[in-house]
């Protein structure tokens, strides 16, 4: 008998759903019978006595990073939300554990970014170069662990644009990749890759109320 997956929900009304994605757990699987996030937000919404519920994807975060995500229950909270989205309504911030130490300690990085969907990467290109998109995330240097072998830090990073693998490939760039990240860097220095998704703003869909959602302990 399939195990039932319970979703840690952190807030929930009859507009969105904001919750915990666990590391491992893809937000959409392509799959059949594969595991993933919506799945088993679908299941506890129909369990909740809901027949065929409604459910939408907003933003996402990559398999292997962990964070804060919000749903919409409806089609017009959807609507609402992916417009605050697009129009950088949305406040995404994240912690990230980074080889080597940036300079400055903090700063603007802003790239064009090209996604390749063959092999499921992206890379810094041409702004001219067909299919790029600007990226912009802002970081800050929180914690130097020089201690440690290799020399790590700890940055908190809040995103402007929202592009594929967008704080991977940014911060590999500069000489800085994630820690764990063995898509852009060594993959050598963490068991899992450094990233967690830890605080969420946006304005609530219905009411207009401003939302912010942090995880503990950051």
């Amino acid at each position: 008998m399939a195990r039932i997956i319970s979703p840690e929900i952190i807030y929930e009304d009859t507009d969105i759903i904001v919750c915990r994605k666990p590391a491992g757990l893809p937000v959409q699987s392509a799959r059949i019978g594969a595991s993933d996030l919506e799945s088993v937000l679908k299941n506890y919404l129909a369990r909740s006595g809901r027949s065929n519920p409604y459910l939408a994807v907003i933003h996402r975060l990559d398999q292997p990073v962990e964070g804060l995500l919000v749903f919409a229950k409806t089609p017009a909270a959807a609507k609402n939300l992916n417009r605050q989205l697009t129009g950088s309504g949305f406040g995404k911030y994240y912690l990230a554990r980074v080889c080597g130490v940036p300079s400055p300690a903090e700063g603007t990085l802003e790239n064009y970014m090209v996604r390749d969907g063959r092999t499921n990467t992206s890379r810094i290109c041409a702004k001219d170069t067909p299919g790029a998109k600007l990226a912009r995330l802002h970081y800050k240097t929180e914690k130097v662990f020089a201690k440690t072998a290799p020399v790590t830090s700890l940055l908190k990073i809040r995103l402007d644009t929202g592009r594929h693998h967008q704080i991977r490939v940014q911060m590999a760039h500069i000489g800085c990749p994630l820690a764990g990240d063995r898509k852009y860097g060594d993959g050598e220095s963490a068991e899992s890759l450094g990233l967690c998704a830890y605080r969420l703003e946006f304005c609530h869909p219905s009411t207009g109320k401003n939302m912010i959602f942090e995880l503990p302990g950051r």
